[in-house]
């Protein structure tokens, strides 16, 4: 029933995910400290790959069978802590048309040209006020044009608010612990992912207006969501086929867009850089716009 067998990566990672919920909701806070953090962090770690499933799943639907999309539709959206048809409006029909470019609402420069600390752990709060009005206008434009997906939309956020404040209502403690914070640790590393993946990449260009991050094991957890170049090149291709696609097209993106290490990439740009100015990453925004106008002046000198 599965579109693509290699989705059964995706399955398990479900399975693990609401498991790991059961255990932590039934024995949580009477586990052994280690036991418990061991755990706990795990579950944090898989609300980040539910991110990526959100990503994947919107992109191209699991199941062949409707009703079975529909159920994954609704157990990423009480994992994920939104409903995931916010991404129509705002990643697919916006982000992947303009690629950071300026009626991108997810764009990383809206405020600062800058790439550090600050406007990383800032940009998830800052993208997602900006992307909430786009969301209601979808939802209103649907409630006009096409009352049949409003209705199945409605059934998200139905089931988003059934399952966090029954959470909410059997058990606070619990449910703020092993709910609410996994649903926000999804929402906000989505929007950093996000931010990595594009900052200080030239949006002007075909093959580096995004980067990667190709270490095996991280694209292993994160269903190859490091190969980011790929998939917006060619948005529809299944996440599977992506470490082919990249191979082809890896000796057209700048080498500067490929990091192996996702961890020294952290390290080296948000703490390194703040002492060791050349740790900073060039902005290849900023240089494709300073050639543009320094070409203008050569241009309307030579006019005169």
């Amino acid at each position: 029933m599965l579109r693509y067998k290699a989705d059964v990566r995706t399955v398990a990672f479900m399975t693990v995910t609401t498991l790991l919920l059961v255990v932590l909701w039934t024995w949580g806070f009477e586990l052994s400290k280690p036991l418990f953090a061991v755990l706990f962090a795990w579950q944090l770690l898989m609300a980040v790959v539910v991110a990526v499933m959100v990503h994947n799943h919107q992109h191209l639907p699991m199941w062949k069978k409707k009703w079975l999309n529909v159920l994954t539709d609704n157990w990423l959206t009480v994992f994920y802590g939104f409903p995931i048809f916010g991404w129509i409006p705002t990643h697919n029909s916006n982000h992947h048309v303009y690629i950071n470019k300026d009626p991108d609402y997810t764009k990383t420069w809206r405020y600062s040209e800058k790439n550090n600390l600050v406007t990383l752990l800032t940009y998830p709060s800052i993208s997602g006020y900006f992307q909430q009005k786009v969301i209601s206008k979808y939802v209103k434009e649907l409630w006009h044009k096409n009352r049949k997906k409003f209705w199945m939309h409605a059934l998200q956020i139905g089931t988003l608010v059934v399952w966090t404040v029954g959470a909410l209502l059997i058990d606070w403690q619990k449910a703020l612990v092993f709910v609410v914070i996994p649903q926000q640790v999804s929402l906000f590393t989505v929007l950093i992912f996000n931010y990595l993946q594009h900052v200080h990449a030239d949006e002007e260009s075909k093959y580096n207006s995004s980067r990667n991050f190709t270490g095996k094991l991280l694209n292993f957890i994160l269903i190859n969501n490091g190969l980011h170049t790929a998939h917006h090149v060619a948005p529809g291709v299944h996440w599977s086929k992506l470490p082919e696609l990249h191979a082809k097209l890896e000796e057209k993106i700048d080498p500067t867009l490929n990091e192996k290490r996702f961890g020294w990439y952290l390290f080296r740009t948000y703490v390194l850089a703040i002492f060791v100015p050349k740790m900073r990453a060039t902005n290849m925004r900023m240089e494709r716009m300073k050639r543009v106008e320094a070409q203008q002046r050569e241009e309307a000198g030579a006019a005169v």
